[in-house]
């Protein structure tokens, strides 16, 4: 959905680089009965004329798949609008659309052609499975009963609090007020950040991850620490140093309708966490200090350090170990084999 341009798209290489290797694998099996595909894809979606000859593409690289796996008409999920093309006219039992973002909101994407892409999954879909309630609420009118709540999971073996930080993170002085995950601006509300720093001297400001934010605002004040990207098997142990984990959002369509993984995986840590005002946060009050103003989020980070979380670091992680993803997958597997689905034969509803 994302196509680079200049001056606006960083990490370019990195990305693409990325994607190559997912490709070159192309078909594996990770666990018994559970294989992953990569096909190659044509991400051009601005012409009508490419968009066809990537789904043509994609198409027969799926049923060439399908046809080795003995899969004549599966129950397809699908997660990105631009999956619309390929899928139209496969034989399917059903159709699940898990709707986790509005990504015709995402800056970088055709909002006209994404747009029309997700009317017409809203419109053909035998289930829409959505991770944020606003969202669902937003489009009830739209799916009416075919509108289910999947909340997203978290990996709880992989976010397990380290004993002691890494060198990098134990290289920068305490307290540490956090945050990982992308720097994009259009998310991240760097003014705020900006704010935190020159407020809250005493305390490092760590952010982690690769940016599109304009950096060197922040990097300005001595007290922060920008340590780049970091592989993602290494941000736990880095996070475990944190003794504020925050969620500075922009107040723009995208937030409203958002369900960030992100404050799973910080309550996972046991991590006090502060974070501006968003609708899926009603369900986390008891357990996230929650600011709607520059002020009281300077404030809640404030009290924070001074208090901890509104509860101990057991408790917070206890809160989530409900919300695993193999508990998520089961309840997608259920959807999935609901045996009153029963899509048609050839593509539509």
């Amino acid at each position: 959905m994302r196509m680079p341009a200049p001056g606006t798209t960083t990490h370019v290489a990195r990305r693409i680089l990325r994607k190559l290797r997912s490709v070159a694998k192309f078909l594996r099996q990770p666990y018994p009965g559970f294989h992953v595909m990569s096909p190659l894809p044509l991400p051009f979606y601005g012409s009508p004329v490419l968009r066809r000859v990537n789904a043509v593409l994609v198409r027969a690289q799926v049923r060439a798949v399908c046809l080795a796996l003995g899969l004549r008409r599966p129950v397809m999920v699908v997660t990105i609008p631009t999956a619309w093309d390929v899928v139209r006219p496969m034989p399917r039992r059903a159709l699940l659309y898990n709707r986790s973002d509005r990504h015709s909101a995402f800056p970088e994407a055709d909002a006209a052609v994404i747009g029309a892409l997700e009317d017409e999954l809203l419109a053909r879909s035998d289930l829409v499975l959505y991770a944020s309630r606003t969202l669902m609420a937003d489009e009830r009118e739209r799916t009416g009963e075919r509108a289910r709540f999947l909340d997203h999971g978290v990996d709880l073996d992989h976010f397990t609090r380290a004993a002691e930080p890494p060198p990098e993170l134990a290289a920068v002085p305490a307290p540490r007020v956090g945050f990982f995950g992308a720097l994009d601006e259009f998310v991240v509300d760097v003014g705020l950040l900006e704010r935190l720093a020159a407020e809250l001297p005493q305390a490092s400001l760590v952010l982690i991850g690769d940016a599109t934010a304009p950096m060197d605002r922040l990097t300005a004040h001595p007290n922060v620490h920008w340590l780049g990207f970091l592989p993602y098997e290494r941000v736990p142990a880095c996070a475990s140093g944190f003794d504020v984990a925050i969620m500075p959002w922009q107040d723009n369509d995208w937030i409203r309708h958002a369900n960030p993984i992100k404050l799973k995986e910080y309550l996972a840590l046991g991590l006090p966490v502060v974070s501006t005002d968003f609708p899926e946060l009603a369900h986390y009050r008891d357990r996230v200090r929650i600011a709607d103003t520059p002020d009281r989020f300077v404030a809640a980070v404030k009290e924070a350090l001074a208090e901890g979380g509104p509860r101990p670091a057991a408790e917070l992680r206890a809160s989530v170990l409900g919300m695993s993803w193999a508990s998520r997958a089961r309840r997608l597997m259920e959807l999935a084999e609901g045996g009153r689905l029963t899509g048609p034969a050839e593509g539509g509803r």
